[in-house]
C-alpha cells in the first residue's frame, strides 16, 4: 500500500516573520498586517518629521544621541521614550517653536507604527542589510537620505539605525532628563541615570531642521514670504 506524499510545507509569509521577529528578539508588541505594525505607548513612541529634515537631524546627531531611526514614504521616525509624545506640545512651546508650522509630529498611546523589515534581512527576502555609514545611516549614492537601503526609494519602511536583538531599547531613547537642555536643566543626566540621550536636545535640533527644510522648499517653489532665518 502506498503511503501518501504530505504536501510540500508552503514558507511562513515575510510578514509574519517580521512580527515574530520583533516580539522573540525584542520584546515588542505587534499588530498583525499586512503590513504589521509595531505598538507605541508601550516600549516607545516616535517622533515623526520629513525625511529631508530628518536627514539633517541625523548629520547632527550620532546615533549615540538618537534611539533607533526608520524610514518610511519620505518620513523619517525616531524612536523617543515612552511618554515622549505627551510631552512634545508642552516642549515645543518651551523651546519657543510654539504656534510654527513645523510637520514634526509625536505618536504615543495606542498609535501604531509599520515596522521596518528586520534589520539585515532576517526574515525578508531582500536579503543582507547594506554597508552603513558614518552617521548610522545606509550609505547611499545619488537619491536621497538613507536611499542606499533597499526598498527606501520605494517607500518601504527600512531602519536607518536599527534596534539591536538582545539588547533593552529603553536606555537607548531619547527622554527627558533632570539636568538636561530644556524644563529639567543641563545635559548629560537622565531620568533613568547618565548617558541617557537628551530628548531636549533632539526636539530642538529636529525643529531648527524642519523650518529649516520648509523654508527651503518654499523658496524652490518661489514661495519668499519669509527668509531664511539661517546663516
Amino acid at each position: 500500500m502506498a503511503l501518501p506524499v504530505p504536501s510540500p510545507r508552503v514558507p511562513l509569509p515575510a510578514k509574519v516573520g517580521s512580527a515574530l521577529w520583533y516580539e522573540r528578539k525584542l520584546g515588542w508588541a505587534t499588530v498583525p498586517g499586512p503590513p504589521v505594525a509595531l505598538l507605541t505607548g508601550l516600549r516607545f513612541d516616535v517622533l515623526e518629521l520629513p525625511a529631508d529634515a530628518g536627514a539633517a537631524v541625523l548629520r547632527r546627531i550620532d546615533a549615540a544621541g538618537t534611539g533607533p531611526v526608520a524610514r518610511a514614504a519620505g518620513r523619517m521616525r525616531l524612536l523617543v521614550a515612552a511618554g515622549s509624545a505627551d510631552e512634545l506640545p508642552g516642549l515645543l512651546d518651551w523651546l519657543e517653536w510654539g504656534g510654527i508650522a513645523l510637520d514634526l509630529t509625536a505618536t504615543g498611546t495606542d498609535g501604531r507604527m509599520t515596522a521596518p523589515e528586520p534589520p539585515g534581512g532576517a526574515t525578508g527576502p531582500r536579503g543582507p542589510q547594506g554597508p552603513r555609514g558614518p552617521t548610522g545611516a545606509a550609505r547611499r549614492g545619488g537619491g536621497g537620505a538613507g536611499s542606499g537601503r533597499p526598498g527606501a526609494e520605494q517607500g518601504a519602511a527600512v531602519w536607518l539605525r536599527p534596534p539591536e536583538p538582545g539588547r533593552e531599547v529603553e536606555p537607548t531613547l531619547p527622554a527627558l532628563t533632570h539636568f538636561g537642555h530644556g524644563p529639567g536643566g543641563s545635559a548629560g543626566l537622565g531620568d533613568r541615570g547618565g548617558g541617557v540621550p537628551d530628548l531636549v536636545r533632539l526636539v530642538d535640533t529636529a525643529a531648527t531642521e524642519c523650518h529649516r527644510a520648509r523654508l527651503l522648499r518654499g523658496e524652490s517653489t518661489g514661495t519668499k514670504s519669509q527668509p531664511l532665518a539661517f546663516s
